[in-house]
């Protein structure tokens, strides 16, 4: 995006002749001052107008946070750097449950208040298009989860030892002041004080931990842009393995309530092995750090692709080691984070491949090809919601994950694998740490087959009818 730099005013002088005795008038100008306006409440997402807000885009979030296991309270300073889209005399971020005590704007103090679950901000003065500009909103409280009838519960849940952060499609607001939607991406440090003798595991690249009065200092930083429902922080007590993997940090961690040696610390070992395979199908892995972190509690019964760091709820490894999974949220590293949504109605582009990695390792070991669990999941399938434009209420339909994964094995019989894989792979690294669409996918995927696809995505995207199995290229 292009931004345009508040202008400064040129003052012309019109010096009179040699007696001096005339005062200098600046020339007339055609420019006109700044009008300010409030940012708007809402990024205006077509499925969930609300989340997020306007007004700016953000570069970065510095969290400084002390939580209390016992009380459940969570304190500390959040430190937002950020640029002004428009003329801003005030904006938003959002916050639920917690209570900002201070806010400053650019080292000054500015006015806040609360309205339901947004900060609302007035600097002192207003802000210009194109300037940057640092907020530090000091806050606390006991942070809860948001609820939705239909998408299910998402963002702070305490725990017996500590307490998990975690949700799609929003979450973070749940812990500290953000502008909580997928396309405004950015990057991410964490400094959680917890109790000594207790884990905080965040994303991205471990820090140096510093302890002091019996509280220990956690400290990460994801230096890739980040949407914020991929944010973190798992506290408790869980056994941490720390190594290298391709030369970055790999860190994976299991609850102690769990086996050293049981199925879910053996998948998180593959994590590795896994990756190995995904980067062969896809191209270069995209973060700074991988690894995976299992949590053993009933309400979490999903996975989420929290950036660099996948978090797994242990019902998925009830049966055994179950790598399918893992394959899932590594292939979500590419399509979801590095390559993250710009609207929610998208969201095919982030589970249609996660759920074809899934069939490519299936594959890969052994077992089902791609082809055979295409074939299966075909006959037995219900066409009549299109994961293209599934509703705000079916974002994670079945039709969004293996509708979408037949959209991503029926593309690549119409391509042929030559092209597919060319695809595929320039597609994520086109796109790296940025935002994309379902029309860009689709004019990526003529640009790299030269064949006409209009009426391809239509049907299998849009339709709500049985399309035909397209013939191998």
């Amino acid at each position: 995006m292009m931004r345009r730099g508040a202008g400064s005013l040129a003052v012309v002088m019109l010096l009179a002749g040699c007696s001096g005795s005339s005062d200098p008038e600046p020339a007339p100008s055609s420019a006109s001052p700044p009008v300010f306006k409030p940012g708007a409440d809402g990024a205006g997402d077509p499925y969930f107008p609300k989340y997020g807000n306007g007004g700016y885009d953000v570069a970065g979030y510095d969290l400084n946070l002390k939580y209390e296991p016992d009380s459940g309270r969570l304190s500390g300073t959040a430190t937002i750097t950020a640029t002004a889209t428009q003329d801003l005399s005030r904006f938003n971020l959002d916050l639920a449950h917690l209570k900002a005590s201070q806010v400053t704007v650019d080292g000054a103090a500015a006015t806040s208040a609360a309205q339901g679950n947004e900060l609302v901000i007035t600097p002192a003065a207003g802000i210009s298009t194109g300037r940057e500009f640092t907020v530090v909103v000091t806050y606390a409280g006991v942070p809860g989860q948001l609820e939705n009838e239909t998408l299910g519960e998402g963002g702070w849940l305490r725990t017996a030892d500590g307490a998990i952060a975690l949700g799609q499609p929003e979450s973070a607001s749940t812990w500290y002041p953000v502008n909580d939607h997928p396309s405004d991406k950015a990057v991410f440090k964490l400094a959680m004080t917890v109790p000594d003798g207790v884990e905080a595991i965040s994303n991205g690249v471990p820090g140096e931990r510093e302890t002091a009065g019996g509280w220990t200092t956690w400290r990460w930083s994801e230096n890739s842009p980040m949407a914020s429902y991929l944010s973190t922080v798992v506290i408790g007590q869980y056994r941490i393995t720390t190594g290298t993997h391709a030369g970055k940090p790999m860190i994976t961690a299991v609850p102690d309530s769990l086996p050293a040696d049981g199925p879910a610390a053996k998948s998180m070992a593959m994590t590795g092995e896994v990756t190995d395979f995904l980067v062969s199908q896809f191209g270069p892995y995209p973060f700074g750090a991988n690894g995976g972190v299992v949590v053993d509690e009933d309400k979490v019964r999903y996975a989420l692709e929290t950036q660099a760091r996948p978090v797994y709820g242990n019902t998925f490894f009830g049966g055994g080691v179950n790598p399918s999974v893992v394959a899932h949220e590594l292939a979500h590293q590419w399509f979801g984070d590095s390559l993250a949504l710009d609207r929610w109605q998208d969201i095919w582009l982030n589970e249609g491949f996660a759920t074809y990695a899934e069939w490519l390792w299936s594959e890969h070991e052994g077992d089902a090809t791609a082809q055979q669990i295409f074939d299966r999941t075909y006959r037995a399938f219900d066409w009549s919601e299109p994961p293209g434009d599934p509703g705000p209420n079916r974002i994670f339909g079945t039709a969004v994950y293996q509708r979408g994964g037949m959209t991503v094995h029926a593309l690549r019989r119409t391509i042929g694998d030559d092209a597919f894989f060319k695809l595929v792979k320039s597609w994520a690294a086109e796109h790296r740490d940025g935002n994309v669409t379902t029309d860009q996918f689709i004019a990526a995927a003529e640009s790299a087959s030269g064949k006409n696809l209009d009426k391809f995505f239509q049907d299998w995207l849009f339709g709500t009818k049985r399309p035909p199995i397209p013939k191998s290229a």
